[in-house]
C-alpha cells in the first residue's frame, strides 16, 4: 500500500470577512495574520507519525489573497521537509482542472478544483492519482494526529474483505474534542434547536459503533479522519454539487453503488475547531445541503442501475434528515432561531424564502452528481500515475517557492 494524506486548508484575510451569510462559505478559514495557524499545528503532529510518505496540502484561498497564503502555507511546509509536503494551489490545480475538462469536456461546473468542498476532495483524489497513490488518507487542517500509528490504523483492513466477503475499500474514524470524547455534547441543548436534534441522533448511533467490533458498518463519515482505497476512489467521486456534508454524503453515494463505508472504532483524531463566526451562515448551508440530499436521493431511487436506499438502512442516523421530516425540521428551527438569536434577521429570511429557494435549488441539481459521476472511472483510469501533470506540478512548486 501507498498512502498519501490529505489535508485542505482554507484561508482567508481575517476570519471575520470570510464569514459572509452565503451558502459558498467556508466554516473554519485561517486569517492571513494568524500566530499560530491550525496547518503548523496538524504537520507537527504528523512529524511522530511512523510511514509518512507524503502529504497533499490542498490551498483554497480568494485569488486576491493567494500569493499571500501561497507564501506562509509554504514557509510552514518548509518546516516540515521529512513530510514530503505538496502545495496544491491554483497553479497546480490550472493543470489538473485542465486534464479533466480535455477527458469530460460535457461535465456541468467545476467537480475537481480548489472551491467547494466535493470538488475540493475530488481534486486530492485526482492528485494522489497522478501520483499514484492508492490509498487516499484525508484530514483537516483543525485536526492532529494523536499518536505515532495513525497512518498504521488508517490502513487498516483496507483492501480486504469481511468475514462475510465484503471489501473494505473505504473507512472512517472519528475525532475526539477537546474533553477527550467522541459524543457531540447534548447536556445543554437549546430551546431553538429542539428539532435540530443531529447530535442526540448521531450519539445514539456512536454508542452502537463504539460498543461493536473494530470494523463494522458505518452510518458516519468523519472527513477528518477517513480512508479511501483506489478500489473506491477510483470509481466514486465526491459530490461536488453539495454545500456542505460532502463527507457524509460519501457514504450515500458508496450505496448508491452498492457499496459500503466501515467505521473503525480504534481509529481517531483529536479536533480542534476555531470558533464558528457565523451560526446562521452554517445553518442556511445545512438547509440547502439536507434539501439537496433528500432530493438526490429521491431520484436515485428511480433509477433501475442504481441500488435503492431505504431509511430503515440509515437508521438511528442519519435517517430522519433523508426524509421528508427534514423539511418540517427546517421550517420549525428557522422560526425559532429567528426569535430568539442574535442573527434573527438572518434566521426569518431562511424560513419566509431561503427554505423553498433551497428545495427549488434542490430539485433542480438532483441529477447532477449521477450525470458527473457516470464521468469519474474514466477521469480517474486516464489520470492514473500521469508522469507528464506531475512532473508539471513539481515544476510549478519551484517557481512558487515550494521545495520540490
Amino acid at each position: 500500500m501507498k498512502p498519501a494524506i490529505i489535508i485542505p486548508t482554507y484561508w482567508a484575510q481575517t476570519r471575520e470577512k470570510q464569514a459572509k451569510r452565503k451558502v459558498g462559505a467556508y466554516d473554519h478559514t485561517t486569517p492571513l495574520d494568524a500566530q499560530n495557524p491550525d496547518l503548523e499545528t496538524c504537520l507537527i503532529s504528523l512529524e511522530q507519525v511512523r510511514g509518512v510518505l507524503r502529504v497533499i496540502i490542498l490551498l483554497v484561498v480568494d485569488r486576491d489573497y493567494e500569493k499571500q497564503a501561497r507564501a506562509r502555507v509554504d514557509a510552514i511546509c518548509r518546516e516540515h521537509p521529512n513530510l514530503s509536503p505538496l502545495v496544491i494551489g491554483s497553479a497546480e490545480g490550472r493543470y489538473i482542472k485542465d486534464a479533466v475538462s480535455d477527458i469530460a469536456p460535457d461535465v456541468s461546473g467545476e467537480p475537481v478544483s480548489l472551491r467547494g468542498y466535493g470538488a475540493i476532495r475530488n481534486m486530492g483524489l485526482v492528485v494522489a492519482a497522478v501520483l499514484g497513490y492508492d490509498i487516499a488518507v484525508f484530514m483537516d487542517d483543525d485536526e492532529t494526529a494523536v499518536d505515532e500509528n495513525f497512518l498504521i490504523d488508517a490502513v487498516y483492513g483496507l483492501g480486504n474483505v469481511n468475514r462475510q466477503d465484503l471489501p473494505i475499500d473505504a473507512k472512517s474514524g472519528y475525532f475526539l474534542d477537546t474533553n477527550g470524547s467522541c459524543y457531540a455534547d447534548v447536556e445543554h441543548p437549546r430551546w431553538a434547536d429542539k428539532y435540530w436534534a443531529k447530535r442526540s441522533e448521531f450519539n445514539e448511533w456512536m454508542h452502537i459503533a463504539q460498543e461493536s467490533t473494530r470494523i463494522s458498518h458505518s452510518q458516519y463519515v468523519c472527513g477528518g479522519c477517513f480512508a479511501l482505497h483506489a478500489n473506491a476512489f477510483s470509481r466514486i467521486a465526491f459530490d461536488p454539487y453539495i454545500t456542505r456534508g460532502e463527507d457524509m454524503d460519501y457514504l450515500i453515494n458508496m450505496r448508491m453503488h452498492g457499496r459500503e463505508v466501515w467505521f473503525d472504532n480504534q481509529w481517531y483524531v483529536k479536533h480542534n475547531p476555531p470558533e464558528t463566526t457565523s451560526a446562521a451562515s452554517r445553518f442556511l448551508q445545512d438547509v440547502y445541503r439536507w434539501s439537496y440530499e433528500y432530493e438526490k436521493v429521491r431520484f436515485s431511487n428511480t433509477q433501475r442501475d442504481l441500488h435503492i436506499i431505504t431509511r430503515q438502512s440509515l437508521e438511528p442516523y442519519p435517517a430522519p434528515w433523508l426524509s421528508q421530516e427534514v423539511f418540517e425540521r427546517i421550517k420549525k428551527t428557522s422560526f425559532r432561531h429567528a426569535l430568539v438569536d442574535r442573527e434573527h434577521f438572518t434566521y426569518f429570511t431562511i424560513w419566509a424564502s431561503g427554505r423553498f429557494e433551497a428545495r427549488r435549488w434542490a430539485r433542480r441539481h438532483a441529477q447532477s452528481y449521477l450525470q458527473f459521476q457516470t464521468f469519474w472511472p474514466r477521469i480517474m483510469a486516464s489520470l492514473w500515475s500521469r508522469t507528464d501533470i506531475e512532473q508539471m506540478i513539481m515544476q510549478s512548486q519551484n517557481l512558487t517557492g515550494g521545495d520540490e
